[in-house]
């Protein structure tokens, strides 16, 4: 018998949470539920669930331009909750949508008109490690991750450059975050984070925060 997977549903659409925790198996325990980025990054904290079923578009703050509220709540979630999984649940079937929760962390995506048989399989899929995609977004991944395989040994040298605390200002820095977001994110001041962003762009020899984001968008850090 397959184990207990603990669940939280994070969509804008009470109807819809309502709908899919009535389809998931009997291994499914729902723990929580969350409609917007704030109450989604606040339930999947307290809750620490194994896999978290997220919509891609939420509501609840301004994200930067590129990203989707999904991708907003897993990078503000997931280093408080290492061991927990990530699966996209959505509408949309958007390359960019698809791409962009990917590349926040996610270890997959289905789309809505999955049948409760086919969500329950790819949240046991995700808890156990694997990644899981509807079979007409996996080639959405392999293009753009299978595209950067090139680009990664040259984007890991440059990187080794900077110190972890370094790496993390400048991706925040990069997606467009004010310093004071980025000091309020990082639990650092202001005036720590203009040092971090001028030692970056000292060691990678760029001039402004513009290039910066050009930067890191052409090694696909974002």
């Amino acid at each position: 018998m397959a184990e207990r997977v603990r669940v939280v549903v994070v969509d804008d659409h009470s109807i819809f949470r309502s709908g899919l925790k009535a389809d998931l198996d009997d291994t499914i325990e729902v723990v929580g539920e969350a409609h917007d980025v704030e109450s989604a990054v606040a339930r999947v904290t307290d809750a620490a669930p194994d896999v978290v079923l997220l919509d891609v578009h939420l509501p609840g703050v301004a994200v930067p331009a590129g990203t989707s509220g999904g991708a907003e709540v897993i990078r503000r979630a997931a280093n408080a909750v290492p061991g927990t999984k990530f699966l996209a649940l959505s509408v949309s079937d958007k390359a960019e949508d698809v791409v962009g929760v990917i590349r926040a962390g996610a270890r997959g995506y289905i789309t809505k008109g999955s049948s409760g048989a086919d969500v329950s399989r790819a949240v046991h899929a995700v808890a156990g490690g694997d990644a899981v995609f509807s079979p007409k977004l996996a080639g959405f991944v392999l293009d753009a991750f299978g595209a950067a395989v090139g680009e990664t040994a040259q984007a890991s040298d440059e990187l080794d450059r900077l110190s972890a605390r370094e790496q993390e200002v400048m991706r925040l820095i990069a997606r467009g975050y004010a310093y004071k977001e980025v000091a309020a994110e990082l639990f650092i001041s202001t005036k720590t984070v203009e040092t971090h962003v001028s030692a970056v762009l000292r060691k990678l020899q760029l001039s402004s925060r513009h290039e910066l984001t050009a930067w890191a968008n052409a090694r696909r850090l974002l």
